[in-house]
This record gives C-alpha cells, structure tokens and sequence, in this order.
C-alpha cells in the first residue's frame, strides 16, 4: 500500500485539476473531459507514474466522472423539457456500439498512439472554438440511414479514444444539422451517459500495469472520487461568472489554451 506522503502530492494535484476542470465546465459549457485527460497526464506523469498504459487510465477515469455528471445533466435539462427524445433513441444504439469499438481499439493502442488521437482531435476541437460559426449548416435536420450509423457510430468511437462526453463533438454536430444550441446541449448530454456507461465496464476489466495507486482496471478511484467531490461545488461557480460576463472572449482564450495542450501531446507522442 502507498504511502501517505506519497499519497498527498497526488491528492493535492487532483484537487486543484477537478476545481479547474468544474470551473471551465460551468462557464464554458465544454465537458470536463476535454480538460481532465492532458490534466491527468501530466500530473500522474510529474508525479513519476508513467508506464505505457499511462494514457489508457486518463481516459477511463474522465469516461467514469461522465457517467456522474451526465446522470445530473440529463435529469436536470429533461425538467425543463429540453432534451430531444426522438434524437437520443434513434442514435442511441450507434453511439453504443461506437463506444464499445472505442475501448477495443483504445485498449489495444500504446500510449503514444492515444496521446496522438486526442492531440489531433483536440486541435480540431480548438479551431472549432475559436473559428467555427453558428450559422454553418450541413442541413435542415439530423440525418437518418447510414449517415445516422455513420455519424452516432463515429461520435462514440471517437469520444472514448479522447475520454470525453457527448457534448464536445455532440453539440456542433446537431447544430450543423439546425437542431437549438440549448436543445443540443441538453440531449448530448444524454450522448455521454451511451458514451461513457459501457466504456467504463469495459475499462474496468482492462489489466493495467504500473498505473497510479489505487487504480481499478483502467480506472484510477482517488482522481474519479476526489474530481467527482470539487467539480460538484466549483461547476456552480463557474455558471455564475458566466451570467456575471461575457463568455465569448474567453471561449476563444480557452481555445487557444486547448490548441496549445493538442500541440503539446502531438509534441510528446513524436518523441520530441
């Protein structure tokens, strides 16, 4: 068993990334995914536990978070009548099954393979933020057919190998296909229960050799309980300074902040 004084760094570290992560969630609306796995990294990397299954435990343990807090996000936005049933089950077998291929693939991928995935996802995510417009459509309503298998299928897929939600490709998908902002944000939200329920079974029973103490499979139980505890009482904070200012300017500086960190994990997946 680890020591106490080995023990606290950690703690200290996961306390400080989930009341970041809580704040950017609140005031920019983005999953806290997007900022829990590069955090995780690093912060397990400084702290000396490394290993080439490094990547596989971030991810688990921001998927475990997701299934929490989209539990809340989907109950909270389903009493306002804003989630968009009909769109939640007709995709909803895709995204599963996209999920499910995104563990298997995710389970057999080195670390340096994953760190280049969310590196490059993550720049395109970036540029999104920072340039994408509301007004760009790529049609009147969300497609049926193959395009839907196509599209649910690749939502899950790829939000697993990035260890985030529904929310982060979810929401400029329906909004590409003139679904509301405030009616996509509610049912991608659902997207990250079909995302991140059975990715977590599946990463749970994945064997992970030199992860940090005290990790469960993929899954590492000190970072999901402890950023599970301070993003419940640091999202709200968030949610105010939103209403208090003008999130805008700061969506683009927190796109600059993701490019950066995209760049920096492509840095380190090459080697350099």
């Amino acid at each position: 068993m680890p020591e106490l004084a080995a023990l606290l760094p950690m703690v200290a570290l996961l306390l400080v990334i989930g009341a970041f992560a809580g704040v950017i969630a609140g005031l920019l609306g983005v999953g806290g995914g997007i900022v829990l796995v590069p955090a995780f990294f690093y912060a397990f990397g400084h702290l000396g536990y490394g290993g080439g299954q490094l990547m596989q435990v971030c991810v688990a343990t921001s998927l475990a978070t997701i299934v929490f807090t989209s539990v809340r996000s989907v109950l909270a936005h389903n009493r306002k009548g804003a989630v968009d049933w009909a769109i939640l089950r007709g995709w909803a077998p895709f995204i599963v099954a996209g999920a499910i291929l995104g563990v298997l693939a995710a389970s057999s991928l080195k670390s340096a393979a994953l760190q280049a995935i969310f590196g490059a996802l993550g720049l395109g995510v970036g540029l999104y933020m920072a340039f994408g417009r509301a007004d760009w459509r790529l049609g009147q309503a969300m497609p049926g057919g193959a395009a839907r298998v196509v599209l649910a299928g690749s939502v899950g897929f790829v939000s697993v190998l990035m260890g985030i939600g529904g929310g982060t490709f979810g929401v400029p998908l329906m909004s590409l296909y003139a679904v509301p902002i405030h009616r996509a944000v509610a049912t991608a939200s659902g997207f990250g229960i079909l995302i991140a329920l059975p990715s977590v079974i599946g990463f749970l029973l994945l064997p992970v050799a030199d992860g940090p103490p005290y990790t469960v499979g993929a899954v590492n139980l000190p970072a999901f309980l402890i950023v599970m505890a301070t993003t419940v009482t640091t999202t709200p904070w968030g949610v105010r300074l939103a209403h208090a200012m003008d999130p805008k300017p700061l969506k683009r500086v927190f796109a600059l902040f993701l490019t950066i960190i995209a760049l920096n994990m492509l840095r380190k997946a090459a080697g350099w």
